[in-house]
């Protein structure tokens, strides 16, 4: 896969240098990291190259976060591998359990507030991903949509329909 346009022009959209990254560093290796999940064709293309640590690690997120969740969502509203979807879900499912380990971005808000702002913009690509994609993709959505506590009848309902989903597509506790 190719990184597409969207995903350039939100990466080159953010001073990475000027924030802290999960692994103590500037967040200046991020866009490859990214770059890397997203172009990479197997398991093995991607070792090495992986958001825990940098965005988020054991659930704590850090300054360079919401940026990078703003990058992910519009990665996931392109054409992504199922590879490169499935990391880039569970990313956000990790941050959206998290909790700030680092206090406000650079914009002053608090770390959980920017990340929701970013999937509330993309909460319909996040949506359609979880109504068309796997029964384990509709949980990790409906769990991000949990976890982010998106507001609204909108994510209430879709959040329902993406468990009813999950209960349809499991038989006899395995996934299909």
């Amino acid at each position: 896969m190719v990184v597409g346009e969207l995903v350039r022009a939100e990466l080159l959209r953010v001073d990475w240098a000027s924030l802290k990254c999960g692994c103590g560093d500037s967040a200046e290796h991020v866009p490859l990291l990214v770059e890397a999940i997203i172009t990479a064709e197997t398991p093995q293309d991607m070792i090495g190259y992986t958001l825990d640590g940098h965005v988020e690690e054991n659930t704590i997120n850090f300054e360079c976060t919401p940026p990078a969740v703003g990058v992910i969502m519009a990665a996931l509203a392109g054409d992504l591998s199922t590879l490169a979807r499935d990391v880039l879900l569970q990313t956000l499912w990790f941050v959206a359990a998290g909790s700030g380990g680092s206090g406000p971005t650079a914009g002053g808000e608090g770390l959980g507030e920017g990340c929701r702002q970013h999937v509330q913009e993309g909460f319909w690509r996040l949506v359609q991903i979880g109504l068309t994609g796997t029964a384990e993709d509709a949980e990790t959505v409906a769990d991000i949509c949990e976890f982010f506590r998106l507001d609204g009848d909108n994510a209430a309902f879709y959040q329902a329909e993406l468990r009813k989903r999950v209960r349809a597509k499991t038989k006899r506790g395995r996934r299909v």
